[in-house]
């Protein structure tokens, strides 16, 4: 009986890829159902798909079957894809529905999980930070164009992000990528519903930055002594005193400034760093008068085993709200890492378009985690990001194309791959 029902579930037909890109890709970032004739109206069961709700007839045997069904659930207003997989029992008695959800919308079914105890201390809304035009592209080796660059953080911005890093202001020499912030700045500073800081390594830099157009600035400072010395040629001591000075001249012209701090979870010259040291660092930048502080895993090598005691030591003497988390993906722990740190009171998450970035100073450094990747996970927990996941996977498309690879992103391309065979068909 068993080997019969295996037989005639491998022949059910699977999911129309047609409706299931259209359903995969369907309202991000829209509003269209709101209001409209098949928006839900009150709570609870109505709030979902109907064909998800059936139960599926019983054999006349009274053995068991699987069915696979298509449709289209309503969350909260918005529209989401859903497979709906049926378990009926031998008697009937009873039943086990489980719902396979693609999560390429943002919506509000974060209620989803109420009641378990697991999610509900996660944030309702949670602030991605974009820098994969200044981290991600910082580490290519051929120039990229500053129209490429400058139509990369427009793109961005549309999406509804509300934070684009969109450059650096360092010496050309260090970085020849980035020998065109002038120029990019003073091309996008008048872009309206978004903040683009830009990085000042040094008073020098800030200078230049505020001349450009920049109302928003940030500076980093290592964890480790070694990556500190082999990064900007300075002790920790002598790097944060160097950044105070950037720090005092932004107070006084009202600039906001965000802080980095590098080599969180380990250095690619010291090895492991203790949590006590970030926690130091961190303190510094949050009293020199960073309105926040983004604690980065630069050479991607922290789990949630090193994260969490991490956290622990930082959230001790700075205030949660007032840091975010910025992880490479190395070793492929960036989401099982932001999902930590979210648990943790954590709700700003630094990442880069198409998973693009990495170290030019630190071995080993991948990408950071992709931007697409962290809106997907959210969308399916529910939270808040306001970002458009469509959007900003043709943002990553572009910027791919013009470099001439496929993108870091496996939700991309995931999605991708979906969408072009729907239209194949």
């Amino acid at each position: 009986m068993l080997a019969a029902s295996r037989v005639r579930s491998a022949r059910l037909a699977s999911p129309p890829a047609a409706a299931l890109a259209g359903s995969l890709l369907q309202g991000s970032g829209m509003r269209a159902l709101e209001g409209s004739p098949d928006a839900p109206s009150g709570g609870g069961d109505a709030r979902r798909g109907r064909a998800a709700d059936v139960a599926p007839p019983c054999t006349s045997s009274g053995g068991s079957r699987e069915e696979y069904q298509w449709s289209r659930g309503t969350y909260w207003g918005k529209a989401s894809g859903i497979v709906s997989r049926h378990v009926s029992g031998a008697n009937c008695d009873s039943q086990n529905q489980q719902s396979y959800r693609y999560f390429s919308s943002s919506s509000d079914h974060g209620k989803t999980w109420t009641g378990s105890k697991i999610m509900h201390d996660l944030p309702r809304y949670v602030k991605i930070v974009e820098v994969g035009p200044r981290d991600g592209l910082q580490n290519e080796k051929d120039i990229v164009p500053t129209p490429v660059k400058v139509e990369l953080i427009r793109r961005l911005a549309a999406s509804g992000l509300s934070v684009v890093e969109a450059t650096s202001f360092v010496s050309p020499k260090w970085v020849p990528q980035l020998a065109d912030a002038k120029d990019v700045m003073e091309a996008v500073r008048n872009i309206e519903g978004v903040n683009l800081p830009v990085l000042t390594p040094n008073l020098k830099g800030f200078e230049a930055a505020l001349a450009a157009g920049a109302k928003e600035v940030a500076i980093f400072a290592s964890a480790s002594e070694g990556f500190s010395k082999s990064n900007i040629n300075c002790t920790i001591k002598e790097s944060l005193a160097r950044y105070n000075e950037v720090a005092l001249a932004a107070k006084q012209k009202e600039i906001p400034v965000r802080g980095y701090v590098s080599c969180v979870a380990g250095c690619p010259v010291d090895g492991p760093v203790p949590p006590s040291n970030v926690a130091y660092v961190a303190k510094e930048l949050h009293d020199m008068g960073c309105y926040e502080v983004s604690l980065g895993d630069t050479i991607g090598v922290g789990t949630p085993g090193t994260v969490v005691p991490m956290l622990e030591a930082v959230t001790s003497v700075v205030p949660v709200e007032k840091l975010a988390v910025h992880f490479h993906d190395t070793y492929g722990q960036s989401l099982s890492n932001i999902l930590i740190s979210l648990q943790m009171g954590i709700s700003v998450v630094d990442s880069s378009v198409a998973g693009l970035g990495g170290c030019p100073y630190a071995k080993g450094a991948s990408g950071n985690v992709a931007t697409e990747d962290v809106v997907y996970m959210l969308n399916g927990l529910g939270i808040k990001t306001g970002v458009d996941l469509g959007k900003v996977m043709a943002a990553g498309e572009f910027i791919c194309k013009h470099l001439g690879r496929q993108s870091g992103s496996k939700a991309a391309t995931a999605l991708s791959k979906v969408t072009a065979k729907a239209s194949k068909l």
